[in-house]
């Protein structure tokens, strides 16, 4: 695994946590909030991969979507007869979610001790939130094996460490060592698809899928931090998704996306795998 640093300001000194909180308040502020845009999900790359799972699941399907942040997720999948709870660490977000969709359950939480009961989802689903912690994804799936029913289906997604990635690193004296001290912290981790598959089997799921997904933002990141070229020209654009029809994308793709099954009649605890 590889780890991601983000430049700060030299007086900010809080905790983990309090960063992860306060960082992603930020983005979806900048964002414009909650925006109830449900209607993307369907078009999504990571529905279309998770779909003929949930479909396969019983009317009412009870699941978890970890990390929620602007909650359109939750939104879809429980007015499409799945009851899902939307669970993130931003208060202010929680908040603003809870009266935009008030037909749908948000709860303050943490990924790595939700504090929800064990064995009460038929699934869980997390974008790219794992991978934000320093200690390791490791807890973050711990918790998921408890939350699942035995048969229950983890999906995820985490940033690829992909080919482009690789030789960045390869070339960058600084990727291979740790924040500067006062100017950057911890991101994220990024991950190979043997690293993935390799953590949620000593986890105790069965891995079913891996592969990638974001070609185009791969591209377009590329495009921007190897070339100079700024992400709202629309040549930027428009040769993002040019060559996103023709590179593969192990060597591009921006994330990796994981299904995995909690094996039915599974033990309350996963076995120590080493």
């Amino acid at each position: 695994m590889r780890k991601d640093f983000v430049e700060i300001d030299s007086t900010q000194s809080e905790s983990e946590i309090a960063f992860v909180e306060r960082y992603w308040t930020e983005v979806w502020e900048r964002e414009g909030g909650p925006k109830a845009a449900i209607d993307k999900i369907p078009g999504k790359a990571e529905y279309r991969i998770m779909r003929p799972y949930i479909v396969s699941m019983p009317p009412g399907a009870r699941l978890l979507d970890g990390g929620c942040g602007l909650g359109d997720w939750s939104a879809y999948l429980t007015r499409k007869g799945y009851p899902t709870l939307g669970l993130d660490i931003s208060r202010s977000t929680v908040a603003k979610l809870k009266e935009l969709f008030p037909d749908v359950e948000f709860a303050v939480g943490d990924i790595r001790e939700t504090g929800l009961p064990a064995e009460s989802f038929d699934g869980y689903f997390s974008w790219g939130t794992f991978e934000h912690f320093e200690e390791g994804l490791e807890r973050c799936v711990a918790e998921a094996w408890r939350v699942l029913k035995p048969g229950g289906y983890l999906f995820i997604s985490v940033p690829f460490d992909n080919f482009r990635h690789a030789l960045r690193a390869a070339f960058d004296r600084r990727r291979k060592g740790d924040p500067r001290p006062g100017k950057e912290r911890f991101y994220q981790w990024r991950l190979t698809r043997p690293e993935v598959r390799g953590l949620l089997a000593r986890g105790g799921f069965s891995v079913l899928n891996i592969q990638p997904i974001h070609k185009r933002q791969g591209v377009l990141r590329s495009l921007h931090h190897e070339f100079g070229f700024p992400y709202e020209w629309l040549a930027t654009k428009g040769l993002g998704v040019a060559l996103a029809q023709v590179i593969p994308g192990g060597l591009i793709a921006h994330m990796l996306m994981a299904v995995a099954q909690k094996p039915a009649g599974a033990p309350s605890q996963p076995e120590d795998k080493g």
